[in-house]
Order: C-alpha cells, then structure tokens, then sequence
C-alpha cells in the first residue's frame, strides 16, 4: 500500500541569499534560503583566517596547571 503526495515539492532553481545578497542557485524543498554563512564569507575559504593563540597549547596546560 504507497502512500501518494507524501514527498514535499522540490524546486530546482532554489535561490540562496546571505545577508540579502544572493549568492547561488540550488535545488532545495524550499523556495527560498536565508543563510548567515557561505564559502564567499567564511574565514576559511577567503583566507582571512588569523590565528590568535601564540602560546602553544603545552605550554598553556603547563602554566594554568603550574608544572614544570
């Protein structure tokens, strides 16, 4: 016994916006997507990536246990 009209409709030419900006086209089971990060602005994929921490990380765990 199958069930009929139990799949949501699918939409090949889904649009994605961040920040109200649209970045790509998809196919989605939504019509339209709002997301807050994509590889456009993510750290990472635009290599603005910085790294903070400049003590490492035995170090840190010998000072904050106070070990020798």
């Amino acid at each position: 016994m199958a069930k009929k009209d139990i799949h949501p409709k699918w939409y090949n030419e889904s649009k994605v916006y961040c920040d109200g900006q649209h970045v790509m086209t998809v196919g989605s089971t939504k019509e339209k997507l709002n997301i807050d990060i994509w590889s456009g602005n993510h750290p990472f994929f635009t290599g603005s990536q910085r790294i903070i921490d400049t003590e490492g990380r035995v170090e840190k765990f010998m000072k904050r246990y106070k070990l020798k």
